[in-house]
């Protein structure tokens, strides 16, 4: 069992290190998530991580760095593409409750357990999707109509624009959650940026407390519609990047 009072150090020594306030409700909230992910993590297969101290900072407090770049509104409509275990998705849904989260991710299993997590948290406003990324965002009830689309170490940057920018309603944001190659990526990306519509918006990079990895969040803003052929057909932006 992860010594939960650990964990809770040191998610709040790391917030506090980064500049980051979590509420009491949030906390408790997390810690909860964090009971229901060690209860389901053999069936599942939701993290590798054993230590507390890992799990707070790469897990927990990594979902909750997005809001240093750009925060939640209430009645935001918000997707996570590739939520897994619920980083950074179901995270934010407990740190900004009044906005509505859509995760994604093309595991039944991990789906399953995000269903479960959030009833168990009382997440009324999370909505559970069982799809690849590219056919999510090619559905009319889902594409062009988020604020926000989040994904956290899903592919390189020019797939994962294909995945989020067709989802991305027109100004809103893609957000995405990357680690010391984010420059290299981001060169890589100007044609897919062109052509999906995007432009770079902001950028923020980070070490994570106790040496636990540098992440740099990228900020894309959707400027124009994403013509109709994007994303391609599954498995076709992994293999053939723009």
């Amino acid at each position: 069992m992860v010594n939960s009072d650990l964990w809770s150090r040191a998610l709040l020594a790391g917030a506090a290190a980064l500049g980051l306030d979590i509420a009491a409700p949030t906390l408790a909230r997390c810690r909860a998530h964090l009971d229901l992910l060690l209860l389901h993590n053999p069936r599942a297969g939701l993290t590798s991580l054993t230590d507390p101290v890992e799990i707070a900072i790469k897990h927990y407090l990594d979902s909750l760095s997005c809001l240093l770049l750009r925060d939640i509104a209430p009645d935001e409509e918000v997707a996570d593409l590739g939520s897994g275990a619920g980083f950074p998705g179901l995270v934010l849904a407990i740190a900004r409750p009044g906005a509505s989260y859509t995760l994604v991710d093309a595991s039944a299993k991990r789906t399953a357990f995000l269903r479960t997590a959030a009833t168990a948290l009382g997440l009324a406003d999370v909505e559970v999707v069982t799809a690849r990324a590219e056919d999510f965002s090619r559905r009319p009830d889902h594409r062009e109509c988020y604020h926000l689309v989040l994904s956290r170490a899903v592919a390189p940057l020019p797939v994962l624009l294909e995945y989020c920018l067709p989802a991305t309603r027109l100004h809103g944001h893609t957000l995405a959650m990357k680690g010391p190659e984010a420059e290299a990526e981001l060169a890589a990306s100007t044609h897919a940026l062109a052509l999906l519509g995007g432009r770079l918006a902001a950028t923020r990079h980070l070490d994570l407390p106790q040496h636990l990895g540098a992440r740099t969040l990228l900020l894309f803003e959707k400027i124009t519609p994403t013509p109709d052929r994007y994303p391609r057909r599954a498995g076709i932006p992994a293999k053939r990047p723009l």
